[in-house]
């Protein structure tokens, strides 16, 4: 495997004590590279990054037109959810619209992101339920968008299935890069997961951020996708979390959308950008800080708004004594 470059350093008592390596690349929606650290062109599964472009599917679909399908919801689609209880609901009420139970989701269980509400459930002895797991929202819009073109339904997350077939198409016209050549795996949520070049997961997202650019059949979907991220960002992620607030700010000129495992895209609507963001050692808390600070260094996260990102800045490492050991600092310049 190819390591990027040193993106973060941990320290302790003053001492380098970790390094951080990873990938960061920023496209224009013609296809120009920005900025580029480490290798555009290094293979990465964008992991949830990805929902934004599975969700158009539903949407061109004419499913979500068909059964109501409100903002709120084409978030939570897109969404890597914490399971809090306003997620569940809008799970549930997806699945109502279609006349669907919770009995047809095929995305496993896990207790909630939302350390609060896990924490409870465990001393209650409350086993998670499937709307709780973190990609419940985009199960539910293949599963509605599986009914209204009358697919079947028990094996809607097979690479197999026609809905699959329609999200690698999907993916590869977005960005521009060949379906055939899309490499797959299988996710946590028990889904397919497509990995590409850096550089065509960016191209993507500077896309999304000028739908313009798109042919007139995707541009509808990439503005309403972007909408409903930025309308509703709870949903899209949950409380306290970082993409979250980076949907939130008040410019509305960002949208953001965490994956596993290191990766993070994002777009900057009035400079037509995409961003891919990949670390190696998939550690999300240090992802998540230099995504903040490559927001920082791009004008799109100013001085007065880095108190609301100040556990992505400051990076403290703590004993066990709640005593400050140490400070993980990002070291880029792009």
């Amino acid at each position: 495997m190819k390591v990027g470059e040193l993106l973060a350093v941990g320290y302790r008592g003053g001492y380098e004590d970790l390094g951080f390596t990873g990938h960061i690349l920023v496209v224009d929606s013609a296809g120009e590279i920005i900025y580029s650290l480490g290798d555009p062109d290094k293979m990465v599964f964008a992991r949830s990054s990805a929902k934004l472009f599975q969700a158009m599917v539903v949407l061109e679909s004419g499913a979500a037109d068909y059964y109501g399908i409100t903002n709120k919801e084409v978030s939570l689609i897109c969404s890597s959810h914490s399971g809090e209880d306003y997620h569940v609901e809008a799970v549930r009420e997806i699945l109502e619209k279609a006349g669907l139970s919770e009995d047809y989701l095929q995305c496993g269980t896990h207790y909630p992101m939302y350390q609060p509400l896990a924490d409870q459930m465990r001393r209650e002895g409350i086993e998670p339920i499937p709307a709780q797991e973190m990609c419940s929202g985009k199960h539910a819009g293949m599963l509605i968008t599986s009914k209204y073109l009358k697919d079947s339904l028990e094996d809607y997350y097979l690479t197999s299935h026609p809905h699959q077939q329609r999200i690698l198409k999907m993916l590869g016209e977005i960005c521009d890069y060949p379906a055939e050549k899309i490499e797959l795996g299988i996710d946590g949520c028990g889904v397919p997961v497509h990995a590409m070049p850096m550089y065509n997961f960016a191209l993507g997202f500077a896309k999304l951020s000028r739908p313009e650019v798109l042919p007139e059949g995707h541009r509808k979907s990439a503005e309403r996708v972007v909408e409903s991220i930025q309308e509703y960002p709870l949903y899209v992620s949950g409380t306290g979390r970082p993409d979250a607030r980076i949907n939130a700010l008040k410019r509305k000129n960002v949208f953001s959308k965490s994956g596993a495992d290191g990766f993070y895209g994002l777009g900057i609507k009035d400079k037509g950008l995409g961003i891919a963001i990949k670390l190696d050692c998939g550690i999300g808390p240090v992802r998540d800080a230099v995504v903040v600070e490559t927001l920082r260094q791009l004008g799109e996260i100013l001085d007065s708004e880095l108190g609301d990102f100040k556990p992505e800045m400051e990076m403290n490492v703590y004993n066990f004594k709640k005593e400050v050991v140490g400070q993980t600092r990002c070291i880029f310049q792009l």
